[in-house]
């Protein structure tokens, strides 16, 4: 029974289960960096907290006024930001229809082309109906005023 070996697979895989050196020191690595933020992020919840509990006795006191200008900040600023976009958006259409008709085929122009051809198919289409209509009301009209003699000599 000593003189039992064990094959040369079992080495293998026994060999390859146990880590690396190289393994080893990125988990260190990263156990080390993960230690040292996690305790980071728990002072700055600290130091937050104690800011916030030296703070509220102020924050109650000039409340009336705070409150107030922070509010009229915020509409300031938005209003501000508001505009801006306005401008820009409107500094982005004036470049694209400048692009349009100069013919430079900005970015959605066949749209833009498909729906004034589709309005112009539409206008004919009106037009000729207001045409078709012009030439068959006056009759219907001389028909109605011949229908309404007839009944009122009727009775």
């Amino acid at each position: 029974m000593s003189d039992y070996s064990r094959p040369a697979y079992y080495d293998q895989i026994s060999h390859q289960q146990q880590p690396s050196v190289r393994q080893a020191v990125k988990f260190v690595t990263a156990a080390t960096i993960g230690i040292t933020l996690l305790l980071l992020s728990a002072l700055t919840l600290t130091g937050t907290v104690i800011a916030l509990i030296v703070a509220t006795p102020l924050l109650v006191l000039f409340s009336p006024i705070l409150v107030p200008a922070g509010i009229a900040v915020f509409l300031a600023a938005s209003g501000f930001v508001f505009s801006g976009g306005c401008g820009v958006a409107a500094i982005a259409a004036l470049s694209w229809i400048y692009n349009y008709v100069t013919g430079k085929h900005p970015a959605g122009s066949f749209r833009f082309d498909n729906a004034a051809g589709l309005i112009g198919d539409k206008a004919r289409d009106v037009k000729e109906r207001a045409k078709d209509f012009a030439t068959y009301a006056p009759g219907r009209a001389q028909e109605a005023i011949m229908g309404h003699q007839a009944y009122a000599s009727s009775g």
